[in-house]
């Protein structure tokens, strides 16, 4: 696990410090180049949250990965920077939910001149890191809100044409025997949402793209469309040339990814 060998992945260049534009520049420079996406639960291969394995997955082997793995590394980097952070468990559609769903993200405090968001794993959320201050949060694509729960409790509101409306995040350390828990029950119970879609999500300078199934989605300042893929082979391609990510194998996921687009969109996807 060598510092300059994630530097290079994510594309940063010049001495890292432990200041707000280091902070920036990993940020974006992290979802920019490492994408989000969870194709090895949708292969049946376990999903590992030590660090170790992530930094191999995500860096040497230059596939991306979901909130566990890209805040889990995001984590270790920023201690080998020096960087002072809190880990903590974040709760995705607690609005909705309740507080069953705590731990079902992670999510990044860092100390400097005032605490900030970091999070790299959300997938279309935070391009850079944000203050912890109720308001708008603008990014280059996506729009925003942080507020205010009351409690130490902080709520994420997604832009509308995001995925996910929400998270909750409280402002106190992880408990890790929980993030383990719902690590593992996220990539095996059926009715995991990552166990039934394969989603994978990054952004560019000008815009955001995800595909989650056969519907890839691109965003931009003014528009969205969307486009569906045709085959397995397809599939494969946009994997690896869209979204960077090194997964030959990716088209063995096909008859799945078919067979859960007729379960959504039984009359097409403008039916």
């Amino acid at each position: 696990m060598k510092l300059q060998a994630y530097l290079e992945r994510v594309k940063f260049d010049g001495q890292p410090r432990a200041n707000l534009d280091t902070l920036r520049r990993l940020h974006r420079g992290h979802v920019e180049n490492v994408s989000y996406e969870n194709l090895d639960v949708q292969l049946g291969r376990t999903v590992s949250r030590d660090p170790a394995a992530i930094f191999d997955k995500l860096v040497t082997r230059r596939r991306g990965g979901w909130c566990y793995e890209m805040n889990g590394l995001m984590s270790w980097a920023l201690d080998e920077i020096g960087f002072k952070h809190t880990r903590m468990a974040g709760a995705v559609n607690r609005a909705a939910m309740g507080d069953l769903n705590i731990g079902n993200h992670l999510v990044l405090w860092v100390h400097l001149d005032r605490p900030y968001m970091v999070d790299v794993g959300f997938g279309d959320g935070l391009v850079e890191p944000a203050p912890f201050v109720e308001g708008p949060i603008a990014n280059n694509i996506f729009r925003f809100t942080l507020e205010d729960s009351g409690g130490r409790w902080w709520r994420f509101h997604n832009d509308p044409r995001g995925g996910a409306p929400s998270f909750d995040v409280r402002m106190e350390s992880a408990d890790e025997a929980l993030l383990d828990a719902k690590c593992q029950w996220l990539q095996s119970d059926p009715t995991s949402p990552f166990v039934q879609n394969a989603v994978l999500q990054r952004y560019f300078p000008d815009r955001f793209i995800a595909l989650r199934g056969r519907v890839m989605r691109m965003t931009t300042p003014n528009e969205t469309w969307r486009y569906e893929i045709g085959s397995a082979k397809e599939y494969a391609a946009v994997v690896n040339d869209v979204f960077d990510v090194n997964l030959p194998e990716a088209g063995d996921l096909w008859p799945q990814i078919e067979a859960r687009h007729r379960v959504l969109f039984p009359n097409g996807l403008n039916g």
